[in-house]
C-alpha cells in the first residue's frame, strides 16, 4: 500500500472539481512549530535587531502564546522591527531560512494531504496570519499559488515599519476565504480548512468541512463537542536524540558490515564476494536501524538486465541506504569526494566500490568514472549514479548531468530509472534526524542505449529527465 493512504481516503473518495477549496494554515499545520523563530534567530544573527528590540519581540510573543496580547500589538512590533531593510534582502533570506530551516519541518502527512487534494482538481490555498516571507517559498515549493497572507508595508523598496493591510487572523482569515471563492468560484460550504489552532474557530465554523489538524487541547475539545474530525501527525515532533541516534547508527552499520565481509574476502579470495555480502547486509541492517520501508513499484525491473546502469533522482541521503537495498549485489556507485574525510565511512564507502568524486573539477570527475565502464565491461558490475549530482528539496528534480548516460552509452549496457518519490519524508535534506517511514520507489523499464552516440545523447538525457518529471508529476496530478 503506498504510503498515507489511509490518511487521504476520505479526499480520495470526495468530489472532483475546482469549485472545492482545500485550505491550510501554516505554523504547526503545514510544518511543525513556528516559523517566527527561525526568522528572528536570522534577525538576531545578521544584526538586524537592537538588544532592545530582540527582548521586546521575545516577550511579545510569549505574552502572545500566553494569551495576555492580541495579535495586531505583536505584527505591529515586528513589523516597527523590520523598519528601513530593504525587502528584496528580507525575499532572499526567506528563501535561506525556509531551505535551511522550514523545508524538513514540512509534515510529509499534510503535504500528502495537500497533493490528494491536487490530485482531486480541488482549489489548494494556504491563508496564514504569518507574512508572506515566512510562507510564501514552501507554498512555491508545495506547487500551491494562492496565498493570503498578513503583510507588511513597503515603499521604494524598504519596509516602513507599517503593517500592510488588515490581518490576516480571526474574522480576516474568513475574508480572505471569501475573496479566494470570489476569485476562483469557490463554493466554501463544500470545501475544507485545516489548522491547528482556536485562533481560527471563525474559519473553522464557516466551510463546510473543518478539519483540525494537530490541535491544541482547547481545539481538540471543542473538535469533540462538535464531532469535527481531528488528526495528530506527530513525524516531525519525535525525540531529536533518538533521530540522530538513527542517524549515526544507520551509518556506522555500514562500517560493521564491512568489517563482517572481510573474512569472506579472507577465506574466498573474492572480494566481490565479499562486498555483496557486506552491501546486503548493510541493507538489511541499516533499514532496520533507520526504520525505513520500501513500497517498490516494477521490483521486476530490477533484474531484468544486469549489468546496467541504474539512475536515481537525489531527495536524501538515505538514497544510499534505498539503492543499497533495491539493488542487494553486483553493484558500485558514485559518491561525493567530501566522504573521503568521515571517518571510517569514507573507507568503508571506497572498500563498497564506491567512486568518490570531486563534483568541483569535470575533467577528474570524468578520469574518475572512467574504470566504471571496464568494471561493467569485465566483471558484469552495474553502477548506480545520481545524474542531478547533488540533492535537491523538491519533488522535482534538477537538471540531469551526462556522466551516467556516457557510462552506460560507452558500456553497451541500458539505463533503468529508479524514481523516487518521498525520501525527504525519512530524511529531510538539511537535518541530522531519521525519521521511520514508507518510501515509495518505482523501478522503470530498463531503456536501451544501443543506438545512442555522441551527437544524439542531449536529446536521449532530455527524453529520460522527462521521464522522472512526468513519473514525479503523478502524485499531484488532476484527476479528471
Amino acid at each position: 500500500m503506498p504510503p498515507y493512504t489511509d490518511i487521504t481516503t476520505e479526499i480520495d473518495n470526495a468530489p472532483a472539481g475546482a469549485q472545492i477549496a482545500a485550505i491550510f494554515d501554516f505554523d504547526g499545520t503545514i510544518i511543525a512549530g513556528y516559523s517566527v523563530f527561525s526568522f528572528l534567530r536570522e534577525q538576531v544573527r545578521r544584526g538586524d535587531l537592537a538588544p532592545s528590540e530582540i527582548v521586546a519581540v521575545v516577550e511579545a510573543v510569549a505574552r502572545f502564546g500566553l494569551g495576555n496580547s492580541d495579535f495586531a500589538a505583536l505584527m505591529s512590533l515586528s513589523a516597527q522591527s523590520m523598519k528601513g531593510l530593504k525587502e528584496q534582502d528580507y525575499l532572499d533570506v526567506a528563501q535561506k531560512i525556509f531551505e535551511r530551516d522550514l523545508a524538513k519541518k514540512i509534515f510529509p502527512e499534510t503535504r500528502a494531504l495537500i497533493e490528494a487534494h491536487m490530485r482531486k482538481g480541488h482549489t489548494v490555498a494556504i491563508i496564514s496570519s504569518a507574512t508572506p516571507y515566512q510562507v510564501e517559498p514552501c507554498a512555491k515549493y508545495l506547487g500551491i499559488d494562492d496565498v493570503y497572507c498578513s503583510t507588511m508595508e513597503v515603499s521604494n523598496g524598504m519596509f516602513t515599519g507599517e503593517l500592510g493591510g488588515p490581518l490576516c487572523f480571526g474574522i480576516g482569515k474568513v475574508n480572505a476565504a471569501v475573496a479566494l471563492a470570489k476569485a476562483k468560484n469557490v463554493n466554501l460550504d463544500d470545501s475544507y480548512f485545516y489548522s491547528d489552532s482556536t485562533d481560527d474557530i471563525e474559519l473553522l465554523e464557516y466551510v463546510g468541512h473543518p478539519r483540525p489538524l494537530n490541535p491544541s487541547q482547547k481545539l481538540r475539545e471543542i473538535a469533540e463537542t462538535r464531532a469535527w474530525p481531528t488528526r495528530t501527525f506527530k513525524s516531525r515532533t519525535s525525540s531529536s536524540t533518538l533521530g540522530v541516534t538513527r542517524n549515526i547508527a544507520t551509518k556506522l552499520s555500514l562500517v560493521g558490515s564491512v568489517v563482517a565481509g572481510l573474512p569472506i574476502w579472507a577465506l574466498s579470495g573474492s572480494k566481490q564476494e565479499a562486498r555483496n555480502f557486506s552491501m546486503s547486509t548493510f541493507a538489511d541492517v541499516a533499514s532496520a536501524v533507520a526504520g525505513l520501508k520500501l513500497e517498490i513499484i516494477g521490483e521486476k525491473n530490477l533484474w531484468a538486465s544486469r549489468p546496467a546502469v541504474f539512475i536515481f533522482n537525489h531527495q536524501s541521503d538515505i538514497d544510499v541506504l534505498i539503492c543499497s537495498k533495491l539493488l542487494r549485489r553486483n553493484f558500485s556507485g558514485v559518491g561525493k569526494a567530501e566522504i573521503k574525510k568521515m571517518p571510517f565511512i569514507g573507507r568503508a564507502m571506497e572498500y563498497a566500490g564506491v567512486v568518490l568524486i570531486d563534483r568541483k573539477n569535470s575533467k577528474s570527475a570524468i578520469a574518475a568514472l572512467e574504470p566504471l565502464i571496464d568494471r561493467i565491461k569485465q566483471d558484469n558490475i552495474s553502477v548506480v549514479i545520481a545524474p542531478e549530482g547533488t540533492r535537491t528539496h523538491s519533488k522535482k528534480p534538477l537538471p540531469f548531468k551526462k556522466g551516467a548516460f556516457h557510462i552506460a552509452m560507452q558500456a553497451g549496457v541500458p539505463i533503468v530509472p529508479i524514481v523516487i518519490h518521498n525520501a525527504m519524508d525519512v530524511s529531510p535534506k538539511g537535518d541530522s534526524l531519521y525519521y521511520p517511514g514508507t518510501v515509495e520507489v518505482e523501478v522503470l523499464s530498463p531503456i536501451n542505449t544501443s543506438r545512442w552516440t555522441p551527437e544524439n545523447l542531449d536529446k536521449q538525457v532530455a527524453k529520460v529527465e522527462a521521464i522522472y518529471k512526468s513519473t514525479l508529476g503523478k502524485s499531484t496530478a488532476v484527476v479528471e
